[in-house]
């Protein structure tokens, strides 16, 4: 059994539990706990003491507007719900994906969206990108990258959050195999190499951009949406 060694915190894991999260953020979380039993342990107690805490405030009259929000959000369209519609879900096996390899799975917690076909952004490496039916503006992508390659050194305008599909990678922090969780900010300079001996295929969910150091990974990291 595959051994998770890294994880979201807690305020991210409460931030899921309330339902606070952006779309993109969210599923790559959701894909975490998916797979990390102590994550969806840890989310079940945050979810419990959520909801003692709501039970335990004094009643208060609902505001003029909170009817008709409410009624607003019923009636808003799917796309811009955080959860795809039963209907959505019972589909997802017909929406496009790209081909994983043997062994590897589609999380659960991406049923209902869709994703493009791969396509080639440097010697070895792949990108596919994911349409969130909740927030199709959402910039998260799968990365697909050969044993031994890298991606060029670079940071983070604002927060990137992966989760590790497949394979392994090293980035000079730590290694990350299958199932471990990292979010890394403009603090954060790093280059992941992939491991030998297999591929690597990460869901990452970007806010702002990834800044690398070289102009042309720039370009065609703009191309693309990174």
């Amino acid at each position: 059994m595959t051994t998770v060694r890294h994880h979201p915190t807690d305020d991210m894991l409460v931030a899921l539990a309330a339902g606070t999260l952006p779309a993109g953020p969210a599923a790559v979380l959701a894909c975490h706990v998916e797979t990390c039993p102590a994550c969806a342990e840890r989310l079940t107690e945050l979810e419990a003491l959520g909801g003692a805490l709501l039970e335990e405030l004094p009643d208060a009259g609902l505001a003029p507007e909170a009817l008709a929000l409410t009624l607003a959000a019923i009636d808003a369209p799917a796309a811009t719900r955080v959860t795809p519609s039963p209907a959505r879900r019972a589909r997802g096996h017909q929406l496009s994906r790209p081909e994983l390899p043997a062994g590897a799975h589609w999380p659960r917690a991406l049923d209902g969206c869709s994703a493009t076909p791969w396509r080639w952004i440097g010697p070895g490496m792949r990108w596919s990108r994911l349409h969130l039916p909740q927030d199709p503006a959402a910039n998260v992508f799968l990365l697909r990258i050969g044993a031994g390659k890298f991606l060029p050194p670079h940071t983070h305008s604002e927060l990137e959050l992966t989760q590790v599909l497949w394979g392994s990678f090293h980035d000079g922090r730590a290694l990350f195999g299958p199932g471990d969780f990292d979010a890394a900010d403009g603090d954060i300079h790093h280059q992941p190499v992939v491991q030998a001996g297999s591929e690597c295929i990460c869901l990452a969910s970007v806010d702002g951009r990834v800044v690398f150091d070289s102009f042309l990974a720039r370009t065609l990291g703009s191309l693309v949406g990174m």
